[in-house]
């Protein structure tokens, strides 16, 4: 029904965004991945959207490049994935990292997402290894593991009342790798208080 929605930034909440178009304010489930690059208070933002009509409500979920939306489709296509698990996954890798893992059957980067266990990730290679595109090995940016600390830091920025996405977005533009939990809580407050 909505190819895209272009409007104003007026609201960023734990998993969604509102966009504020033609005195309508549309709230749109989007992964991390596209939310670190929205804004609050950022204008003409373009979202490509998809709207799921559900027994409990209408939801639009919407990403901010294409190849994301294109992805976020292509993953409802597996069997017992739903939107929630499509939105994991796109929080956890990018596009091209996905379509590596499926074509390379690499089980271990797919289960990096929450909700995706082995069975579901050897589905999601089953049924999409003939529907990806083919993607050279130097153009994905391979996964990276999660260093230690990262997630006692995040738990601990977000007991100091920031949200997921305000610690996710802080934490990805530091270098954290031989950082220790309260050096990556510091230096995230320092650029949580820039933004």
């Amino acid at each position: 029904m909505f190819d895209f929605i272009i409007g104003d930034i007026v609201n960023i909440q734990e998993d969604y965004v509102v966009i504020q178009n033609g005195g309508i304010g549309y709230r749109i489930y989007t992964s991390v991945n596209s939310m670190v690059n929205i804004e609050v208070g950022k204008k003409e933002q373009m979202l490509y959207t998809q709207l799921h009509v559900r027994e409990d409500g209408l939801f639009i979920y919407g990403f901010v490049t294409e190849d994301e939306m294109n992805m976020f489709n292509l993953l409802l296509r597996v069997s017992k994935i739903g939107p929630k698990i499509a939105l994991g996954i796109l929080s956890t890798l990018e596009p091209n990292q996905i379509r590596f893992a499926i074509k390379n059957k690499d089980y271990n980067t797919l289960c990096k997402a929450p909700g995706v266990g082995k069975k579901t990730a050897e589905r999601m290679v089953v049924e999409l290894k003939d529907r990806i595109d083919n993607v050279e090995l130097e153009d994905v940016e391979l996964v990276k593991p999660i260093p230690n600390g990262y997630d006692e830091a995040v738990e601990g920025l977000m007991t100091l009342g920031y949200s997921k996405f305000e610690v996710e977005r802080a934490i990805r533009k530091m270098d954290i790798d031989n950082m220790r939990v309260e050096d990556i809580i510091r230096e995230g407050l320092k650029q949580l208080s820039k933004s």
